[in-house]
């Protein structure tokens, strides 16, 4: 048993996954407002199942104090968190009266923070796991004279000792209790609500069991929580039982609701199924794509060095200038002048024919039939000025000058 500022923590069936045919873990949220006994009819039902529970059982104060609230949520993840690093399995939160405003609200402020760019693989691995939520004659809506309603309730005239000193003692504490907090009770209220409606981002299916006899709880309050809940696109299921008191419906409607629990369970391992499965494929994707940008990357790289490799024949009449002219220049001009001296490699052009309409155009039309053609090449003087070559070897512009001045 753990024991916190705000309740214990314990688990109330803790079997070993391994042949033992576990299914996965119910965390039971709990309050003043169900006896130890009939708790232990729940939890003995979850065992027959097939699921572990983890139970969280909130003092009667964490309703006003928020550090009581946190200090036991934390508990209860840790312990959940361990269990999970043994083996992943689907959780279910299963919250009964109103400890949704004791503990579990918070335990929601704790693992949403995975999903606000705060990321925590610890939390991430809870959030992951938590497939389903079961609200049982709740949520409760905590107005400032809930102490007296459950003062005057009658699981609480139940309680061994004279019934009227109990009675007294118990309205007592929630006047006093009233009159302290009434200044930020009611913005603890709006938080409580608004995180239960933000749980919606867990994306898991919900199952609220109600009565249309539960004072506690009442029905309108039921249904507009599920209402706001599947407007933001919640998967909601509502089982309303008619007669029933607040947190009997399994005492008075055990068959149906063994069936709608187990259904519901069924659905939650769903659930959990597709989701641990499109992570896989998630993660399938990521490293596929890793592999085609390291696959690119190294492309890349053996095309890059293969253009500065260029195979040439003895029979080439053309070279690559050597880039040792450009980054050795200041050391030797004798490399400059061997590398002057070599022929320069370029891509093959088409020679200029000088009877074409390009020929024409360039030399006037006044270029002799007698001539051939022109095999040009570029100097390696640095100017990048042409130079034009016969057979002859006879300069370029002296013989276009030379044969005008004839004509």
């Amino acid at each position: 048993m753990m024991i916190s500022g705000g309740g214990t923590a314990y688990w109330g069936r803790k079997e070993a996954a391994e042949g033992k045919g576990v299914k996965g873990i119910v965390v039971v949220f709990a309050w003043v407002s169900i006896h130890e006994k009939h708790l232990q009819s729940y939890l003995d039902f979850y065992s027959s199942l097939g699921w572990n529970s983890l139970v969280a059982r909130a003092d009667f104060l964490n309703v006003y104090c928020p550090e009581r609230a946190m200090s036991l949520a934390f508990v209860v993840l840790n312990e959940l968190l361990e269990e999970l690093k043994i083996r992943t399995c689907p959780v279910v939160f299963v919250a009964f009266s109103g400890s949704p405003k004791a503990c579990m609200y918070k335990v929601f402020q704790i693992i949403r923070e995975a999903g606000e760019g705060r990321i925590n693989p610890e939390r991430q691995l809870i959030r992951s796991c938590v497939c389903g939520q079961i609200y049982d004659s709740g949520p409760v809506d905590f107005a400032s004279d809930l102490n007296a309603q459950f003062a005057l309730h009658s699981f609480i005239r139940k309680i061994p000792g004279p019934s009227k000193l109990v009675s007294w003692i118990i309205k007592g504490v929630a006047s006093g209790l009233n009159g302290l907090y009434l200044t930020g009770f009611e913005s603890q209220r709006a938080e409580y609500w608004q995180t239960l409606y933000s749980s919606v981002d867990l994306d898991t299916p919900y199952l609220i069991l109600c009565s249309d006899k539960d004072d506690l709880a009442p029905y309108p309050v039921i249904f507009n929580f599920a209402q706001s809940l599947e407007d933001l696109g919640a998967d909601i299921e509502i089982v309303k039982w008619n007669g029933s008191p607040h947190l009997e419906h399994y005492k008075h409607y055990p068959i149906q609701y063994r069936a709608a629990v187990a259904s519901f369970l069924q659905k939650a391992t769903s659930v959990y199924s597709h989701r641990i499965r499109k992570l896989g494929e998630m993660n399938c994707m990521h490293d596929e794509i890793s592999e085609l940008i390291y696959g690119l990357q190294k492309a890349a790289v053996n095309s890059n060095q293969s253009f500065r490799r260029v195979a040439l024949g003895p029979s080439d009449h053309f070279f690559l200038p050597s880039s040792a002219k450009y980054h050795n220049c200041k050391e030797s001009g004798s490399l400059e002048d061997e590398q002057s001296d070599r022929p320069i490699s370029v891509p093959v052009q088409p020679s200029i024919n000088a009877h074409s309409v390009l020929g024409q155009i360039l030399f006037d039309a006044c270029v002799p039939k007698n001539i051939e053609g022109w095999d040009v090449r570029f100097s390696d003087s640095g100017k990048g000025q042409p130079f034009a070559s016969t057979r002859r070897h006879s300069p370029f512009l002296g013989i276009k000058c030379n044969r005008r001045s004839r004509l």
